[in-house]
């Protein structure tokens, strides 16, 4: 093969690489203004006739009008019709005052970013660029503080190789106190520094600590891992915990807990620590795969998210933290629910 031919065919296989990239932007652009096009799914409502002060702020995802916009219920009606913000994101979260936004930016070259709103999702107060696909996202108890988590390579936590990138920043100024992995790691009593380790699914303690969970392909397992801001220390606290989510009362952790199957056959069911008694509890009534960052409706009752049968689309289901009861659907259409108590 002479050298002029050779860059030919290499010429040749680049422009079909990038028609093909090119195509499946547009593809994805076309079926996500497909699904705006519709009147919406769902029963929605104006955000000013929502007066009640409890909420459920969540994705929606039924199909039409409002589709990735947050949305919020009212917590005693979780089934009634769903105020619909002009605020598009991939996940959320909230407190009575602000929300956490995580989105894509489509295009043929996506982009990242998380944005801080007001409790409205209309005036925006801070914005920064994600290195990837956006994952989780939490505030401290006190609103001061919130987490983002997302992905640098890959797009979710079955997939072989994934790596992400999590970061604490102050609301009140957007003053980030960098990657957890420049943190120190401490397990069972030893320092650690592989260099694999990964962290991801922050919940706040209070605004000096929190959870979350740091994964090592080296070590082959997970650890829930208490983390405290002033010393940038990271220390081990339970082996075999994903995405933990502290109770409002403070005493139990919700996670996710491997029990079959590996890499991306991998299964997740919900589970519950006791932090007190150090009883785990996994909650087997659930029996599909829980990929989420479970969320608390109150101390008794987790939240969490299901892709149901319509690529896209998705439920938020409830069910019982002791273990007793079936998962019951709580909210159709819907995805990363926050529950705000007060506004």
């Amino acid at each position: 093969m002479t050298a002029r031919l050779k860059w030919w065919l290499i010429s040749l296989v680049s422009v079909v690489a990038l028609g093909a990239t090119v195509g499946i932007g547009v593809s994805a652009w076309a079926q996500y203004q497909h699904r705006q096009s519709m009147p919406s799914a769902a029963e929605t409502t104006a955000p000013a006739d929502v007066t009640d002060d409890a909420q459920i702020l969540f994705r929606n995802t039924a199909a039409g009008e409002g589709y990735g916009h947050v949305a919020s219920v009212p917590l005693a009606r979780p089934d009634g019709a769903r105020a619909v913000l002009d605020l598009v994101c991939d996940r959320v979260a909230a407190t009575a005052d602000a929300i956490s936004c995580l989105r894509s930016e489509r295009g043929i070259t996506p982009s990242y970013d998380a944005r801080l709103y007001d409790a409205a999702g209309e005036s925006q107060r801070l914005e920064w660029a994600l290195p990837g696909v956006p994952s989780r996202t939490r505030f401290s108890p006190d609103g001061s503080l919130v987490a983002t988590t997302s992905f640098v390579t890959g797009h979710a936590y079955a997939s072989i190789g994934f790596s992400t990138e999590t970061v604490i920043h102050r609301v009140a100024d957007g003053e980030s106190f960098g990657s957890l992995e420049e943190w120190s790691l401490v397990v069972d009593g030893e320092p650690s520094t592989p260099i694999d380790r990964n962290y991801w699914g922050v919940t706040f303690i209070d605004d000096t600590s929190f959870y979350a969970t740091v994964g090592m392909t080296t070590m082959g397992t997970t650890y829930l891992v208490k983390g405290d801001i002033a010393t940038r220390t990271m220390t081990s606290v339970l082996e075999g915990v994903e995405c933990p989510s502290l109770s409002p009362d403070g005493t139990q952790i919700a996670f996710k807990r491997v029990t079959g199957g590996a890499g991306p056959s991998v299964h997740w069911t919900p589970a519950v620590y006791d932090i007190a008694s150090g009883t785990v509890t996994v909650l087997d009534a659930e029996t599909r795969n829980i990929d989420d960052q479970i969320a608390w409706l109150d101390d008794e009752t987790l939240l969490y998210g299901v892709p149901n049968d319509t690529p896209g689309d998705s439920d938020v289901w409830a069910l019982d933290a002791d273990g007793s009861g079936e998962p019951r659907m709580l909210i159709p259409h819907a995805w990363s629910p926050a529950v705000v108590d007060e506004r």
